[in-house]
């Protein structure tokens, strides 16, 4: 993620720094919506504005999220798209994302990456729950799974991939297998999206894969594994709130 995104700089936020940034988040009603990702030295933690990369020997990189056109982000399909952006371009056939996914497995179960990718996911959830300093001292444990991973939309676009595939109206031709693609992945992230947003317990079953999913792409992550994920939300969280 951090590679992909403009104005990227390297800054450092001393232990009190980033514990009275916490603490002030914690006093904060309504924080903003955060998201994320593992890497084998750190943990990318983002909001829809900024985004920050802090690794394990304490730096921090960060920058600003890129904002797509207002009217694009309206367009069914195309808002979803968007928000997936140009890393999925390859996925031109279901043989091609399976391997692709193998390799991406493969990536994520390299080193401490398990591990600090449930770092991410109980950062983000103690952003939630209000309870970011509890976390940091080790005192709160917030969950480690989340209906937001990644996990989740993978475990999803392998049956809407085939089932778009299947159910396919137009005579086949060259571009295909790229527009069933795109199809599958902008369906897939308006299903998820829908789902996050639901209230209905029919509508949370489809993130029952995901989170069962997590139990393997997910490791119980130590005290310092947590540190490491809570360094970027405070980092993105002082540059959100006023």
């Amino acid at each position: 993620m951090p590679g992909g995104l403009a104005r990227a700089i390297l800054v450092g936020m001393d232990r009190a720094e980033v514990i009275a940034m916490l603490r002030r988040a914690d006093e904060t009603p309504d924080l903003p919506r955060l998201g994320g990702m593992a890497r084998t030295d750190g943990v990318v933690i983002a909001s829809e504005r900024f985004w920050a990369f802090a690794r394990r020997d304490g730096s921090i990189t960060e920058g600003a999220m890129p904002s797509p056109p207002a009217f694009f982000r309206r367009i069914p399909l195309v808002r979803g798209l968007l928000r997936l952006g140009l890393a999925l371009a390859p996925l031109f056939s279901l043989p091609l994302a399976i391997a692709l996914a193998v390799l991406l497995l493969a990536w994520l179960l390299r080193g401490r990456t398990l591990f600090l990718h449930g770092a991410e996911h109980r950062a983000i959830a103690a952003s939630e729950s209000g309870s970011l300093v509890a976390a940091w001292d080790g005192l709160a444990r917030p969950t480690r799974f989340s209906p937001r991973c990644g996990t989740n939309f993978a475990a999803l676009v392998l049956p809407v991939s085939i089932a778009a595939d299947h159910l396919w109206p137009l005579p086949v031709a060259a571009y295909t297998p790229f527009a069933v693609t795109l199809v599958s992945l902008g369906l897939t992230m308006e299903l998820w999206q829908f789902v996050q947003t639901s209230r209905h317990r029919v509508a949370q079953v489809f993130l029952l894969p995901g989170l069962a999913l997590q139990r393997l792409t997910t490791r119980e992550p130590s005290v310092e594994e947590t540190q490491v994920a809570l360094r970027a939300v405070a980092s993105v969280l002082e540059r959100e709130l006023p």
